[in-house]
């Protein structure tokens, strides 16, 4: 079956869709990716996220330690000193 004139104008036309489509392609494609990409950021922030509220809790407990050993510095302080104090009493006393 033989177009005639119409021929070369449906080859360009069948051409125009052929690219159409590749464009339409690479589009999704693309698209794809980007969703890929957006979602593994919004994941990186979640884990950010966890990961900012472990370290105020860590310091948290960082902090509380800190404070628990300076009390248990002070009372061996305390202690050492009253030993001392003790010893000091016994040997002044002549040891009896």
């Amino acid at each position: 079956m033989a177009l005639g004139p119409f021929e070369p104008s449906l080859k360009r036309m069948r051409t125009a869709v052929d690219l159409l489509e590749a464009a339409v392609e690479r589009r999704m494609r693309l698209d794809a990716k980007r969703g890929d990409s957006d979602e593994e950021l919004a994941l990186m922030q979640d884990d950010r996220d966890r990961l900012a509220v472990e370290l105020d809790g860590a310091l948290g407990r960082s902090r509380a330690l800190e404070g628990a050993n300076a009390e248990a510095a002070r009372m061996l302080a305390q202690a050492s000193a009253a030993l001392e104090a003790a010893i000091a009493r016994i040997v002044a006393s002549g040891g009896q």
